[in-house]
């Protein structure tokens, strides 16, 4: 009876949290402070924005009409196209962690991934309706379809900044500054894991014609 009540109280603060997605996204500044100080975030809920950000950008490539979203299937790769989601977060997330840590940062790693994720919600949400539309509507009214993608972008875009604001407790000015910090972090380490990868694939290359050089002298 015990484990029932848990699970079902789990899955009541679950949906709790999720929904608190909606008042983050609309009073960023009071939203993200209690996401994080009060407690009314949740990873499970941060993971699945973050999954349902991933399955809309996978509809996205599939569904939207081919006016405003052509695509060269053979070129296509469906790992690398998510990547190109998970990457950038698991990059930002480090980098921003990395550096507010040593200027005072209030926000933990788990709290930054999560207000990011919480952050997010716009693509979605509106992301998802904007498939729908562009089966109905014509070129010349696609002008409505790129403002709106365009703007949901811009709105995560500045609701990260003010999650990043909210939970280190820095000033705007101090936010832009660190967050301009992160994204130069990022290209910092994507150069450092080229050069590391790149230096892996000569060494395994370097091992393999010593190989072959043996095998031949053989």
């Amino acid at each position: 009876m015990f484990a029932v009540l848990s699970k079902k109280e789990t899955m009541v603060h679950y949906k709790q949290t999720l929904r608190f997605t909606l008042h983050c996204i609309t009073h960023p500044l009071d939203g993200f402070w209690d996401l994080t100080h009060e407690k009314r975030g949740s990873m499970a809920a941060a993971n699945t924005i973050l999954i349902l950000t991933l399955a809309v950008r996978i509809c996205k490539l599939q569904f939207t009409s081919f006016l405003f979203n052509k695509v060269y299937w053979p070129g296509v790769n469906i790992f690398l196209y998510l990547a190109s989601i998970l990457f950038p977060l698991a990059l930002w997330c480090v980098g921003n962690w990395a550096l507010t840590t040593l200027f005072d940062g209030k926000g933990r790693l788990g709290q930054i991934y999560m207000a990011t994720c919480y952050a997010m919600t716009p693509y979605p949400l509106i992301q998802f309706p904007l498939i729908l539309f562009s089966n109905i509507v014509t070129v010349d009214e696609g002008a409505f379809y790129s403002v709106l993608s365009v703007f949901s972008l811009i709105w995560a875009g500045l609701l990260i900044v003010c999650a990043m604001m909210e939970i280190h407790e820095y000033t705007m000015k101090k936010t832009l500054l660190f967050t301009v910090a992160t994204i130069f972090a990022m290209l910092v380490m994507v150069f450092i894991l080229l050069l590391f990868f790149s230096m892996i694939s000569q060494g395994i290359a370097y091992f393999i014609s010593i190989g072959r050089e043996i095998l031949f002298r053989m």
